[in-house]
């Protein structure tokens, strides 16, 4: 009898619950079996239960994860069984045209290289499966603690792609619009991009706090001020050079366009969950000819990516521990899902030990 593992799933839309599950057992050639054990919720998460991507029936969530290799396929070299990987929630083919064409995130399809939750099951369980493990497969180094090592796999890689898209000049101006999970790491990615001066708009104190602590020099509170008129004054009345908007709303998403200066970039970081249509406010887009440039992009993946992130906390330069407000056994998962839908008890990130 094939052995049974415990998984958490989205039964279907607005449905999720536990169930056992056959442990994958074979990796096939190219790729690997992973024992987690940390992972993270996501507001993703969420979102997918609620229906953002379709219906999806019995299929396991979760696509942050960290573990110990199981088992790898005949052709995988990078990671052997007992090896610490970390991997990104983004699982690339690194054959198709559109990865060869760069855009690894869109592997075979529009979101394809999203694969965990999507179009697989997720990590949300005792073992996972990794396709493509060569390419997908970080070792975490000795000195990175599970705990940490797992914010490289969706929260560190999307905040900093959001900084790296904005084109930030070194010394320049930058607006970072939410502070939660993927902004926060925004902000720390503007601040490693060498932003000169980097605002912060929130208005929830833990998360201001968080943003000052991760190198934001101002902040912002949208329920007390006009942020674009704020940002305006803190820029000398010209706007900034960058905005990344990391919430996926219609009211941050027009702010940023509004606060960029003319032949500045609006970097779009956030998931827009809701809604058939994302609306561009025309005068402040120059109606067109502004010269204003807006980029979006999917949390990148692969090995190489993963293992600058992983340096940059085994050197000291980033600690995203902070960010996590809460700690559950994978027992308790209801309960740290639940709470990431709710926001409720100033949740940040969950962690999830197994």
């Amino acid at each position: 009898m094939a052995r049974q593992m415990k998984t958490f799933v989205m039964k279907n839309i607005g449905e999720t619950g536990v169930m056992e599950k056959p442990v994958p057992e074979d990796p096939g050639p190219t790729g690997a079996i992973v024992r987690t054990t940390a992972a993270l919720v996501c507001t993703s998460d969420t979102h997918t239960v609620k229906g953002a991507i379709g219906e999806r029936e019995n299929i396991t969530l979760g696509h942050e994860a960290v573990g110990v290799v199981e088992s790898v396929g005949s052709e995988v070299s990078v990671a052997q069984p007992g090896d610490r990987v970390a991997v990104n929630a983004i699982t690339p083919c690194y054959t198709c045209e559109n990865c060869l064409r760069g855009y690894t995130s869109q592997c075979q399809q529009m979101l394809g290289g999203w694969k965990f939750a999507n179009i697989k099951d997720g990590v949300f369980a005792e073992y996972f499966h990794v396709n493509n493990a060569e390419a997908n497969l970080a070792p975490i180094p000795d000195s990175v603690p599970d705990e940490s090592a797992v914010y490289t796999t969706d929260m560190m890689s999307t905040g900093f792609m959001g900084a790296e898209h904005a084109n930030i000049p070194i010394g320049g101006s930058a607006a970072v619009f939410a502070q939660g999970p993927v902004g926060l790491m925004a902000t720390v990615g503007a601040k490693l991009r060498g932003a000169g001066l980097i605002i912060a708009v929130e208005s929830v104190p833990k998360r201001q706090e968080l943003a000052r602590h991760f190198g934001a020099d101002e902040v912002v509170d949208f329920t007390k001020e006009d942020p674009v008129e704020r940002i305006r004054d803190l820029t000398g009345g010209d706007g900034v050079d960058s905005a990344i908007e990391a919430l996926g709303a219609q009211v941050t998403f027009e702010a940023a366009i509004r606060a960029v200066r003319p032949g500045g970039t609006v970097s779009v970081a956030g998931y827009f969950g809701e809604g058939e249509y994302v609306k561009i406010p025309r005068e402040d887009w120059g109606v067109g000819m502004s010269d204003k440039v807006i980029r979006t992009g999917l949390c990148p993946g692969g090995r190489e990516r993963m293992g600058r992130l992983l340096r940059l906390i085994e050197n000291g330069r980033v600690d995203p521990t902070p960010m996590t407000t809460h700690t559950f056994g994978f027992d308790d998962i209801e309960k740290a899902f639940e709470l990431m839908d709710s926001k409720e008890d100033g949740v940040i990130k969950p962690l999830v030990t197994f």
